[in-house]
């Protein structure tokens, strides 16, 4: 099962986030919310295994996320 670690304010951030948690070996899927079509402008959810959200949330507090 997929859970929620974090809410990303921007795309940009999103990925970012993405890539630090990919490179500690933890999956990671990136779901937008909100009404903008294109994406540019929505919150993001990011979402780990829930075997793995321990790990995350250490990895987005060690990054200063």
């Amino acid at each position: 099962m997929w859970t929620v670690v974090y809410m990303a304010q921007s795309k940009e951030m999103a990925f970012k986030l993405q890539q630090e948690l990919e490179k500690q070996g933890i999956l990671v899927k990136i779901k937008p919310i909100g009404k903008d079509a294109n994406g540019e402008d929505n919150c993001f959810e990011i979402l780990v295994p829930a075997a793995e959200v321990e790990e995350a949330h250490n990895v987005i507090i060690d990054i200063g996320f």
